[in-house]
């Protein structure tokens, strides 16, 4: 059976869209947060390599194609934002003042958690960058000093997080401006939350898209800075 695994360059993205595909399905018919798909395709998919005792690495070399297929998922997040633009255009100080206020909190809280707790500094450079994309977060991670897997697994935690709570979080907040909640999604819970916040509509998907982009950028730009508050 190993043998299988570690020939095989497809069974990892046949499992994984696979689980998926079923945790969505169920997702439809329970409408229920906590039946999100990612967070039970993972849980099934992390059952099945421990159960199988099949190494991470046989998985991820057989699903890369998934990964390979998240740059031009992301890159196509500006069609809806094109869609948008005179609304960009009527709203981009208060869009830009939105996003950098989530970026700074975000780092800042990391810090103060960080200093609370004690952790290592390599653990807290890991958190800074829980709040972008992947790509972008293991890249600072590992330039910074952290544990660019840490990194991913935070980032990942800190998407399914958003993409749950987002709406409900929106209502408890009373946050009735489209632009407000998708700049509030996209800048928390990068892509993960962005396929939420698609959900709700098409100016709030537009907006969290946007936010993914430039909450990036400004955490590429601020994190040195966090860095040395640890």
């Amino acid at each position: 059976m190993n043998e299988f695994f570690e020939s095989s360059s497809v069974w990892g993205t046949v499992l994984t869209v696979a689980c998926f595909g079923a945790c969505y399905f169920l997702q439809k018919k329970v409408k229920k947060a906590w039946c999100n798909p990612l967070l039970l395709s993972s849980i099934i998919i992390g059952a099945c390599l421990m159960l199988g005792n099949i190494p991470y690495s046989s998985y991820k070399s057989s699903s890369s194609v998934l990964s390979w297929l998240l740059l031009p998922a992301t890159v196509s997040l500006a069609i809806p934002l094109f869609e948008q633009w005179k609304l960009l255009e009527k709203n981009w100080k208060a869009i830009l003042c939105g996003i950098g206020a989530g970026v700074i909190t975000s780092l800042l809280c990391t810090v103060i958690l960080a200093k609370c707790f004690g952790l290592p500094v390599d653990i807290a450079v890991s958190m800074l960058p829980k709040s972008v994309t992947t790509a972008i977060g293991t890249d600072l991670s590992a330039e910074l000093g952290g544990i660019p897997s840490l990194s991913i697994v935070l980032i990942i935690l800190t998407g399914i997080t958003g993409n749950i709570l987002a709406p409900s979080l929106c209502k408890l907040l009373r946050l009735r401006s489209a632009v407000a909640r998708g700049v509030a999604i996209g800048t928390a819970s990068h892509a993960i939350g962005t396929s939420k916040a698609m959900e709700m509509g098409d100016v709030e998907g537009a907006m969290s898209g946007l936010a993914i982009a430039v909450a990036g950028i400004l955490t590429a730009v601020l994190m040195p800075f966090a860095v040395k508050l640890l």
